[in-house]
């Protein structure tokens, strides 16, 4: 029987996100941005989706005038992630037997 997909990161943007935050301390909105092709728009809303699901959290701030959101996964976001890509990896293991 395959496990269960979490249905939060079973979405290509928010996975995208997940994937960064999980090798970095933090990352700020407009890295993300870049890094994953995303529209500001789309990419806001799958940031609040993870953090309404407790994966990340957010802080708005400024550098200088500038307006600034950093994005960070939280320890139920890394359990999350490491849980999703263990699943993964059973799905890909049995394409094999």
């Amino acid at each position: 029987m395959f496990p269960k997909l979490d249905p939060i990161l079973h979405s290509e943007l928010r996975l995208a996100v997940m994937s960064i935050l999980a090798g970095v301390d933090f990352a700020d909105f407009t890295y993300i941005r870049k890094e994953t092709g995303a529209t500001a728009g789309n990419l806001s809303v799958q940031i609040d989706k993870l953090s309404a699901a407790g994966y990340i959290t957010v802080e708005k701030g400024f550098k200088g005038k500038m307006p600034c959101t950093t994005c960070k996964i939280t320890p139920e976001g890394q359990d999350a992630f490491r849980e999703y890509v263990n699943a993964l990896k059973e799905y890909l293991s049995a394409g094999g037997e």
